[in-house]
């Protein structure tokens, strides 16, 4: 992915990316429970449940696993799962962002 527009604004900080070469597709990358109006014992529930990759995951496709992984690894990301063969038919490895989001990366098959 490319970093498309990286925004700060009353200590709070927001990154759109896209992959390189498709200006129609982006994501936009910001904290978990950023909202004004979230309390602190929700904010805490929710980091809870993203630690434990039930609140949000991000799900990605690339036709060569190992090499994404390597890159992504290379990068410094919290590795959570390396490339596995799982029992359902899926290869796929995982790893977490800076904010706690649990993103797994599937081979296409």
């Amino acid at each position: 992915f490319e970093v498309r527009n990286d925004v700060g604004y009353g200590g709070m900080r927001w990154i759109t990316v896209g992959p390189a070469g498709q200006p129609g597709t982006s994501i936009v990358l910001h904290p978990p429970a950023a909202g004004p109006g979230i309390t602190d014992d929700e904010r805490r529930t929710i980091v809870e449940m993203m630690a434990k990759g039930s609140y949000a995951v991000i799900l990605l496709a690339t036709a060569d696993l190992d090499g994404t992984f390597e890159r992504v690894q290379a990068s410094g990301a919290e590795v959570v799962q390396e490339p596995t063969e799982q029992p359902y038919g899926v290869r796929d490895c995982a790893v977490r962002d800076p904010a706690g989001s649990l993103i797994r990366i599937q081979e296409l098959r």
